[in-house]
């Protein structure tokens, strides 16, 4: 267990768009009311990218784009096409002209003139992100990033392709799995890009005893922890490692543990079944009053308060996107 596999715990594919436009230009995809984390590939020919009020961005044959701004996102073949398409929240799609239904299959706007293989195919998946835990994500990433597939990635890209062409049963349940890869394999290549953000310790993973104890630290954030205990995880001397973890992860050891555990307690306390005092023994804390000073400490709000919150909020996906407490309190 690392941070990115926290991270994207609970994240999967929550519909998909496959568009298979076979026939002559113009097409044109809009997305009303994307997820809080969309990706956009372009396995073959090419297309624009347009999120409302922004300037296009070229997505070229094997290019692939995460956007989590939740704005309508436009996808054509050329910059600024009329929507031809349209998909809403519930991922009903309609002719906008009219309103009329469309069924939005593999086979979109595929006549029986053309073969598969051929023509431009733009692959899109919504993610639903309805944890605390994806925030650090999310904050890390720009509203549009862009890649260019290489190496495994590209050859996943290519089974996406083989699959979104079959005809063989079982097609949205392999796809959808596929596209929970193809996220992975995505963030990969992006935060390995020069210049990009990164959540709190990702790139200190590379380290191999800052790294080593940030997997011991995802794996059993309930454990009574202390400094010299990680640092024995790490191999290294109590001092070198509270410096050397400092430095690489942003936050001292056991802020950053704080933060974590008050991260997962957030969202136990979206279940209405437990009470505080289980969520403060499930994030390592004997003492329901001593936890929740911290969770105020850390969040801004008590755990009753946050749990009213979450309850009046609970479909709002701003809470996911943004800090709705304002900025954290050190911990």
């Amino acid at each position: 267990m690392d941070p990115l596999d926290d991270y994207l715990a609970g994240v999967r594919t929550h519909g998909a768009a496959f568009c298979g436009t076979l026939s002559e230009p113009p097409w044109s995809l809009r997305i009303t009311a994307p997820a809080p984390l969309s990706l956009v590939a372009m396995p073959r020919g090419r297309g624009w990218l347009t999120l409302q009020n922004e300037e296009p961005v070229l997505l070229e044959k094997g290019t692939i784009s995460l956007v989590q701004a939740q704005l309508p996102i436009t996808v054509s073949d050329r910059p600024g096409g009329a929507a031809l398409v349209e998909i809403d929240e519930d991922d009903q799609c309609t002719l906008p002209q009219d309103g009329r239904p469309w069924q939005l299959t593999p086979t979109l706007l595929r006549d029986g003139e053309h073969a598969p293989g051929h023509g431009d195919l733009l692959v899109t998946a919504s993610y639903r992100v309805g944890t605390e835990r994806t925030r650090p994500l999310l904050r890390a990433l720009p509203p549009v990033s862009v890649v260019h597939a290489d190496g495994p990635l590209r050859a996943l890209l290519e089974f996406v392709v083989a699959e979104v062409d079959s005809t063989l049963p079982g097609q949205r349940a392999t796809l959808d799995r596929y596209l929970d890869l193809l996220l992975v394999q995505t963030l990969r290549v992006w935060f390995d890009t020069p210049g990009a953000d990164t959540p709190a310790g990702y790139r200190a993973l590379a380290d191999p005893g800052v790294g080593q104890a940030l997997r011991a630290l995802h794996k059993d954030p309930a454990r009574p922890w202390t400094v010299a205990a990680l640092a024995a995880e790490a191999g290294m001397s109590r001092t070198a490692f509270a410096r050397r973890f400092t430095a690489l992860v942003g936050s001292a050891p056991l802020g950053y543990l704080t933060e974590w555990r008050m991260t997962l307690a957030a969202d136990a306390l979206r279940s209405p079944e437990v009470t505080i005092a289980s969520v403060a023994r499930q994030v390592g804390y004997n003492d329901a009053f001593a936890f929740s000073a911290a969770f105020k400490r850390v969040r801004g709000v008590s755990p009753s308060a946050h749990r009213a919150l979450a309850r009046s909020d609970a479909d709002a996906p701003s809470a996911l996107t943004e800090d709705a407490y304002g900025p954290a309190a050190p911990a």
